[in-house]
């Protein structure tokens, strides 16, 4: 016993793992205790057994343990019984488990005798407080349930070591079962479900044995379940669900009679009775006392198992093809629905009702499932997301959450899934209600079949039903949604696209936005004219139509398709997956519907002339269109772009662009002219001075910039990217100028001279700022009424401001609420100082709007310099060997070095571009202009000089980098040195440069044969250094540049040479610091000498045998004896060894193992200093203690 003791221990353990070990080794353990164990068949130990019974009466041998088990196998029974009421951590766990498998595995043990030991040692007494009474309910508890786990009352066949089998299988052993977890449920209601649950697992265990008592336990069962328990519960009735399905030949009306009306317990008569059980409701119809429903525990959160009985029951797995029982419909909806949600049902009833439905939506298939959504659920649900103080709202958060796991696992349902969330019980704005994604996240988990069926079913639901009478303001709401929906499915990326859907959306759009249907057209491709709208659409939606008409297509813009397949495959944006583009299609069908002229009509008449320049445009395109380059690709989709705004706009008072379309008619006729012309090689010495066309589409795009609309923008952007490569000098400077820095006050009167242009000519309509908006201009006087209410606050304070200067002077102002007529009189002093304090507070008013205005403008220009950045950007990147690439160069370093702080965007933006493409470029162009980069580089350098910050300087010596780059593609070697010494000069003698030391390195390591041109300066320099920290960081290039030798390799007598100056340029220095005439620090010369070692190695590896003629030993034995006598070096013995290696011409001696004699002494200084600062610690700790 002593070997299995230490284990009951580890059984209470809090960690789960520990438990099981525990348990694993004790039963092990028992295993081979028991096969030891004498048994009664020897004849030698039978009168010694007789002997200790007789003679052994004490408690434990009445149970009868002893007969037949070891000794430590009877005691870790009864061990493990009386633990399971323990309450120490996790002991009633441990010791559960312990004995369920241990009655496994024993058969020398009967039902009866465990039965009656638990019985026993669970007993509650008298004396017992609460929580050990609570302790010994669980342990009678967790012992019976043991018993049915471990499958001891129901074994089959009984061992032959067993001597009273007919007594182990009878019926009595599972009737105490029964008993005894009823009377528990009964004599605890928080009891009752854990209770209820061992009855279930029994009964399956009774199912699933095969015990010659079988029907009899059924029997048995049913007789202590229902005849002699007469209340009624939750678990009593899935129980009884599950003894009906098991054995449906009882006479089941006699049982379930009188509580229920016939035996069937979920048809429609008896579902009264049984939602207000499953409600836990004590009461009747009538709201008295039932006494045949169980009293209700204390409320749990977790729904009872019960609810996965009664679901099975309604909701079968389709996989064991076994029939529905009941109606699911009429349950849901009273036993939920009606019950669980209904208005006056607690919050605790309802997040049962939350969680049932969880339950219930895992079961559903395409039919039940719409029988979920009932009007109470969905009520309750909406109203519990819409708010986060709601107190179930977590738990409606979660369910949003199943819900969308379920379309995940079951696309197919995901359609009829959402048309229960914007249907009758639901809402169709149900996202904006709940402030969820919901709908939205359902409709990207859709498949293709799923999202064509959803934009059937919203078009379907455009025009009430036939007959039916309706509301025009419910109809357009209706239309609106439907319109937001639409938009909504192209714009989402994550729903699957296909252009059958797509095309139908857009020309739907297309016909109610552009197009009124006269007449009904039952053989139209567009769905539109099948079924004129019914009431006509409002002018409103007509607008809306066409703003979202617009945004579909820029967001389709955006989205890149591959068209081809294979190796010719392209990755396009703005296409179709046939290659043609979103705007074009949409274009063809309004050329259709203007031929269609008998069922359809444009909403905005258009003169001969608009018509013409129409026509213009589509003919312009369709010869574009022929030429499959990219440059043409964006001439046509500029122009089609451009038109499709013309068309939208038209009916609006905005301006239409008729400019823009004309502008882009011209630029495309004669860009087509022209590289015709450069095909056939004709020359074009008469060619006028007009502007080129890229420059005509640039303008174009420019202004499309400076709207407020992202169509406009979009088309722009992709249109300039197609254009990238047809981009001319003059393109260049276009663009450069509106990153030009302007006075907001000149950008102010710039507008007030636009503003008075358009007051000349009143018949000019003006474009509002937000295209989706779609609000007309209004009248003067109505312009006048929104600009004072606009402005009734600071009218106000104008006011005020008036009448106290009034007072200052002795004038009441008059307010109305006197009736004195008499008049104040003033003299002409006091009417100039009334007039000097008006003017005063006039001048201040127009002050503050003037300066309001600015921020304004201000603000406005710089929106309109990012998305300027935005085709510098495309630029920089489609084209980064363009030969008019580097003209970029400079004024996106004005616009980072003068943007100010309220500019911070636009200078990030700005800094990005210039390192990721000026800095990171691999390819590098070849201008025309050697001229123009010569210019670029000095004034680079210039701002290099210059520069305010260290990051600033880091973006200009990238900047400097590629021009440097440049200029070696035209020859420009001497500016590059020229400019390198310019800065060098500029380091060395100003303490107060700009540069630093890292410009420079920077330049060797990406330029180290333009910087061995200047070695010699480098040398020359360090003598007229400001002072010695300027100087060593010369050296320090030297060092790098030394180092970067062998990657150039320049001719062997260049070297020699550098490095006998380079000698005679350390050794000055050396004795100089020496001799105090050089103000040098030891670890400045140790500098000196490392570069000194490094000149001698790169000589060794051209020419070893001029080593010593190069580097003169002698001098530097000399230079070794003046350290050592020297009082500022004498000191330092590492001057010396450094002295010493160069003298010996053998830089790399012992380096190794001076290293690791270094480290070792660094790492045992190290560890010294953190002993005494560990001892140090300690003595404080212990002094502090001594204090206290």
């Amino acid at each position: 016993m002593s070997t299995t003791l230490p284990l009951f221990w580890h059984l209470s353990s809090a960690s789960k793992k520990e438990r099981l070990d525990a348990s694993v080794k004790l039963i092990s353990a028992l295993e081979q205790f028991q096969s030891q164990k004498t048994q009664p068949g020897d004849e030698s130990n039978d009168d010694e057994d007789e002997e200790e019974e007789e003679s052994d009466n004490t408690p434990n041998t009445q149970d009868g343990l002893d007969a037949l088990n070891a000794q430590d196998v009877a005691y870790s029974v009864r061990r493990l019984i009386r633990g399971l009421a323990s309450p120490r951590e996790s002991s009633r766990l441990g010791f559960a488990v312990a004995l369920t498998e241990l009655l496994s595995r024993l058969d020398t043990i009967t039902t009866s005798q465990i039965l009656n030991l638990i019985l026993d040692c669970t007993k509650v007494q008298g004396s017992m407080n609460g929580q050990e009474e609570r302790d010994v309910l669980f342990a009678r508890l967790f012992g019976i349930l043991s018993v049915v786990q471990s499958g001891l009352a129901f074994r089959a066949e009984s061992s032959s070591k067993q001597p009273s089998a007919s007594s182990i299988f009878s019926t009595e052993a599972y009737e105490q079962i029964m008993g005894s977890l009823v009377t528990l449920g009964d004599q605890k209601s928080w009891l009752r479900e854990s209770s209820w649950f061992a009855i279930h697992q029994s009964i399956d265990a009774l199912q699933g044995s095969n015990v010659p008592w079988k029907e009899a336990g059924f029997e048995t069962a049913v007789q202590e379940l229902f005849v002699k328990n007469s209340t009624w519960s939750t678990e009593k009735l899935a129980l009884a669900l599950k003894l009906q399905n098991l054995h449906p030949n009882m006479d089941w009306q006699a049982i379930l009679t009188p509580t229920f009306k016939n035996a069937d317990i979920l048809s429609s008569g008896n579902l009264a009775i049984v939602s207000r059980i499953l409600k836990d409701s004590a009461t009747d119809e009538d709201g008295a006392k039932d006494p045949s429903k169980a009293p209700s525990g204390g409320w749990k959160p977790q729904l009872n198992f019960s609810w996965d009985i009664i679901l099975a029951q309604l909701l079968p797995d389709p996989n064991l093809k076994k029939a529905a029982k009941g109606s699911f419909q009429d349950f849901y909806r009273i036993a939920v629905d009606e019950s669980l949600f209904s208005s006056t049902s607690s919050a605790n009833r309802k997040y049962w009702g939350f969680q049932a439905f969880q339950k219930a939506l895992k079961r559903v298939d395409m039919e039940t499932m719409p029988m979920l959504f009932t009007k109470n659920f969905m009520r309750t649900w909406i109203n519990h997301l819409s708010k986060k103080d709601r107190y179930l709202h977590k738990v409606a958060i979660q369910t949003a959450t199943e819900v969308q796991t379920f379309v995940t696992d079951k696309h197919e349902l995901g359609f009829s899934l959402i048309l229960q969330l914007t249907g009758v019980n639901g809402s169709q704005q149900f996202d904006k209600l709940t402030k969820t994604k919901t709908v939205e996240s359902i409709l990207s988990r859709l498949d293709l079949k799923g999202i064509t069926e959803y934009v059937d079913y919203l078009l379907a639901r455009v025009d009430p039903n036939d007959g039916d009478s309706f509301d025009v303001g419910s109809v357009n709401s209706r239309r609106a949604w439907i319109i937001e929906q639409l938009t909504g499915l192209v714009r989402n990326h994550k729903v699957p696209k296909e252009d059958s859907w797509i095309r139908k959306i857009l020309d739907w759009l297309t016909v109610h936005g552009l197009f009124e249907v006269k007449k009904k057209s039952s053989k139209s491709p567009f769905v539109a004219l099948r079924t004129p709208p019914r009431p006509v659409f409002s002018d409103d939606l007509r607008q809306s139509c066409r703003d979202k008409l617009l945004v579909c297509l820029a967001d389709l813009s955006h989205q890149v398709v591959n068209v081809g397949e294979g190796d010719s495959a392209q990755k396009i944006p703005a296409v179709a997956s046939d290659g043609e583009f979103w705007i074009s299609k949409v274009l063809s069908v309004i050329q259709q519907l203007e031929a269609d002229d008998k069922h359809v009509a444009l909403l905005a008449d258009a003169g001969e002339e608009e018509i013409t320049r129409r026509k213009s445009a589509l003919k312009i395109t369709a010869e574009v269109a022929k030429t499959k380059s990219e440059s043409y690709k964006g001439v046509e989709l500029l122009v089609l772009g451009t038109l499709l705004h013309h068309y939208c706009q038209a009916e609006s008072e905005e301006d239409s662009g008729d400019d823009a379309l004309q502008t882009c008619i011209d630029g495309a006729s004669r860009f087509n002219r022209q590289e015709n012309d450069n095909k056939g090689k004709k020359n074009n010495e008469a060619k006028d001075e007009q502007l080129e066309p890229i420059d005509l589409f640039v303008d174009v795009i420019i202004g499309f910039l400076e709207k407020g609309t992202a169509y406009l923008r979009t088309v722009g952007n992709q249109a300039f990217s197609l254009l990238s490569q047809s981009v001319k000098e003059s393109t260049i400077e276009l663009i450069v100028t509106q990153l030009e820095r302007r006075d907001p006050s000149q950008l102010l009167e710039d507008e007030d001279e636009d503003e008075e242009t358009g007051d000349d000519n009143a018949s000019t309509s003006s474009r509002s700022d937000d295209e989706a908006s779609g609000s007309n201009s209004g009248s003067e006087d109505e312009s006048v009424a929104d600009s004072n209410g606009a402005e009734e606050e600071a009218d106000l304070e104008l006011r005020n401001k008036i009448e106290e200067a009034l007072r200052i002077n002795g004038v009441e102002p008059a307010t109305g609420e006197t009736d004195s007529e008499e008049e104040v009189l003033m003299d002409d002093d006091q009417m100039m100082a009334i007039d000097e304090q008006l003017a005063q507070v006039f001048r201040s008013r127009a002050n503050e709007k003037r300066s309001g205005q600015n921020v304004d403008v201000q603000r406005a220009a710089t929106h309109f310099k990012n998305r300027v950045l935005d085709l510098v950007d495309t630029f920089l990147k489609k084209q980064p060997s363009n030969p008019f690439t580097p003209l970029l160069l400079l004024p996106l370093i004005d616009l980072l070095i003068g943007s100010g702080p309220d500019e911070r965007q636009l200078a990030d933006k700005t800094r990005g571009i210039l390192r990721s493409r000026f800095g990171k470029v691999k390819d590098v162009p070849v201008p025309s202009n050697a001229d123009q980069i010569i210019e670029i580089a000095k004034a680079t350098h210039n701002y290099a000089r210059k520069a305010k910050s260290a990051d600033t300087l880091n973006i200009l010596s990238l900047c400097g980098t590629y021009v440097t780059r440049v200029l070696l593609q035209v020859g420009g070697e001497d500016t590059i040195v020229e400019l390198l010494k310019e800065d060098l000069v500029d380091f060395t003698s100003r303490k107060n440069s700009r540069l630093n030391g890292q410009f420079f390195v920077d330049f060797i390591k990406r330029h180290p044969a333009q910087m061995w041109t200047i070695r010699q300066h480098l040398l020359e320099i360090t003598k007229s250094a400001v002072n010695a920290y300027r100087q060593s960081q010369v050296f320090q290039m030297l060092e790098q540049l030394l180092n970067l030798l062998p990657s150039f390799n320049p001719p062997n007598d260049q070297v020699k040479t550098f490095m006998i100056d380079l000698r005679k340029t350390l050794l000055d220095l050396a004795q100089a610091a020496c001799a105090g005439t050089a103000n040098l620090s030891t670890p400045q010369i140790k500098e000196l000498l490392k570069l000194a070692l490094l000149g001698v190695r790169q000589t060794g590896r051209i020419d070893n045998m001029s080593t010593e003629a190069v580097w003169l030993p002698d001098r530097w034995r000399s230079l070794q004896d003046d350290f050592k006598t020297s009082t500022r070096t004498k000191s330092s013995p590492v001057l010396n060894k450094l002295c010493e290696r160069i003298a010996h011409m053998r830089p790399d001696t012992n380096t190794k193992s001076n290293k690791s004699t270094k480290s070792s002494k660094r790492k045992a200084e190290e560890t010294a200093r953190e002993d005494d600062a560990t001892a140090a610690g300690k003595q404080k700790r212990k002094k502090a203690k001594v204090t206290a």
